[in-house]
């Protein structure tokens, strides 16, 4: 006799599941979603967005990274696309936009091979055999540049900048970012590495963007300790300490009894005489400038003051470390023992108002291996804009020198490349073959993008950018001012050949990583069934 087969339930039922071409097509959506919503911001011409956050902060930028963090994506497949753009800002700082586009053209054009029953897997490994050629043919036609090629590196910081909320003060600031570059960069075998946290930048409300400076030094957010104290001091020998000025207090519980009023009297002089020694060795040691992390007490301020020598406390460590290394100096545990080359150099030490705040200033060292930027602007939009600006150009030149490598931007790389792999794809065999002119064809989105996001006609671009690669002008690009086809490394527009590898590889990594789901799992939370789930069809 037959039994009742019991079904078999592996879900709960409240769970969502797409499978298949389903799962597919959902995910390829959410990436193409994703990519179109920063697409209008690429290239000088691209448009602004204005992100309004739930307590009603706003930003206005046209950085991807900015767009897509802010916007707090929930979409599983989505968030996937924001990590191209995380990746790519955490690698180069700059490229972000370019990074997602590419990744959503992918899967758009996956798709189309997906109608065609051609299976993920082989799609997959055309991306990966086009991506492989790619950085081959991108190495081959990158252009040498060096630290010493000043002329190069600020073209570098003004493509960034154009086309960003600062781009008015683009020649200024090109020439901070490359001087603060050269003066942090440090030479290795295949290059310069150039730590970026060497690079401080400070944010101040008020005048222009022109106003912008570079510090040849250190800019503290804080200010002198005591009024008595000098607000400027010239040549400052400067002590860094990470130590209190004040009496220490013992590690256990000690009680100590008084009998009579001269004791009390006899234990605050004894810490008067404590505080004036650790005074007196600062004074001997030649220092006219005290630095500390730790807290500097009334008495102590009182002593120095009298003694002429300026003081600011509760320092970041962060900051002690721009500090020693801009100036040269020890950070020191100690008063005790302090030697003259302990001491760092700086030209200038003074206090200064800047719009409504006072800042110090540690200016004018000998050999600075941290320097600030102090970023100004009218709105505090602005200077946030302007920050976002500043670190994407000081990414592209430090990623530029460190390869030694730069490209003509313009969307001229992506035509060069678009053109190599359609004649790679003739030489592979079967299926492969139509993923790879898939990846090609994906590349032409940044050229047609620069176009339409400047109001030109982009069949018409397109045209005549493959017709000027063809004739072997690997550097053609689309000119947005002009409306044009030009050589845009001569015309000024270099990027970093660095943004374009590391784009790429993010882009093909996700783009090939989403194709391989076929199968979406959505549980809803069991404890409130009423809840929306987090996936959504």
């Amino acid at each position: 006799m037959e039994k009742n087969l019991q079904p078999i339930y592996l879900l709960s039922p409240e769970a969502q599941r797409a499978i298949g071409r389903d799962a597919q097509r959902l995910n390829i959506l959410a990436a193409k979603l994703v990519a179109e919503t920063v697409r209008t911001t690429l290239g000088p011409k691209g448009m602004d967005k204005m992100l309004v956050d739930s307590m009603g902060d706003v930003i206005v930028t046209n950085d991807g990274v900015t767009i897509l963090e802010t916007m707090e994506i929930q979409h599983p497949i989505a968030k996937m696309i924001v990590e191209v753009a995380k990746t790519q800002e955490n690698e180069v700082g700059d490229g972000t936009t370019t990074a997602v586009v590419i990744a959503g053209e992918l899967l758009k054009n996956a798709e189309k091979l997906l109608d065609q029953d051609i299976h993920p897997t082989i799609i997959t490994r055309g991306f990966q055999k086009a991506y492989e050629k790619a950085i081959e043919i991108l190495k081959e036609i990158a252009h040498e540049v060096s630290i010493e090629d000043e002329e190069t590196l600020k073209k570098i910081v003004k493509t960034a900048i154009t086309g960003k909320s600062p781009e008015a003060a683009k020649d200024k600031l090109a020439e901070i970012i490359v001087e603060a570059i050269k003066h942090v960069a440090e030479k290795t075998d295949k290059g310069y590495n150039v730590d970026l946290d060497n690079i401080k930048i400070e944010k101040k409300v008020g005048g222009s963007v022109e106003d912008t400076e570079l510090v040849r030094g250190i800019v503290l957010d804080k200010e002198v300790v005591h009024p008595q104290m000098p607000k400027k001091v010239e040549n400052a020998k400067i002590l860094l300490l990470n130590a209190p000025l004040e009496v220490k207090e013992t590690e256990i519980d000690a009680k100590i009894q008084i009998t009579d009023p001269s004791q009390i009297e006899a234990f605050l002089k004894q810490e008067e005489r404590i505080i004036r020694e650790m005074v007196e060795k600062i004074k001997k040691s030649g220092a006219n400038v005290v630095i500390t992390q730790k807290g500097i007490d009334d008495l102590a301020q009182h002593f120095l003051a009298k003694e002429g020598i300026m003081a600011i406390r509760r320092v970041k460590k962060s900051d002690m470390e721009k500090l020693a290394k801009a100036t040269g100096a020890k950070i020191l545990n100690s008063v005790d023992d302090i030697k003259e080359e302990d001491l760092g150099y700086a030209g200038v030490v003074e206090e200064k108002k800047i719009g409504n705040e006072t800042m110090v200033f540690v200016r004018e060292c000998k050999n600075p291996k941290a320097v600030t930027i102090l970023i100004r602007g009218g709105t505090e939009h602005v200077v946030d804009e302007t920050e976002r600006a500043v670190k994407d150009a000081l990414g592209d030149v430090a990623a530029a020198l460190k390869d030694g490598k730069v490209v003509a931007g313009g969307g001229a790389v992506e035509t060069e490349l678009s053109l190599r792999l359609k004649d790679f794809a003739e030489q592979l065999k079967g299926k492969e073959q139509l993923a790879v002119e898939a990846y090609a064809e994906a590349l032409e989105i940044i050229p047609r993008t620069l176009a339409e996001n400047s109001g030109l006609d982009a069949i018409e671009i397109l045209a005549e950018l493959k017709a000027e690669h063809e004739k072997g002008n690997k550097d053609h690009g689309v000119e947005v001012f002009e409306g044009k086809v030009k050589d845009m490394f001569k015309a000024g527009v270099v990027e970093p050949l660095r943004v374009k590898t590391q784009a790429l590889k993010s882009a093909t990594e996700v783009a090939n990583m989403i194709l391989r789901i076929d199968d979406i799992i959505a549980a809803s939370k069991v404890e409130n069934k009423n809840e929306t789930p987090e996936f959504e069809d």
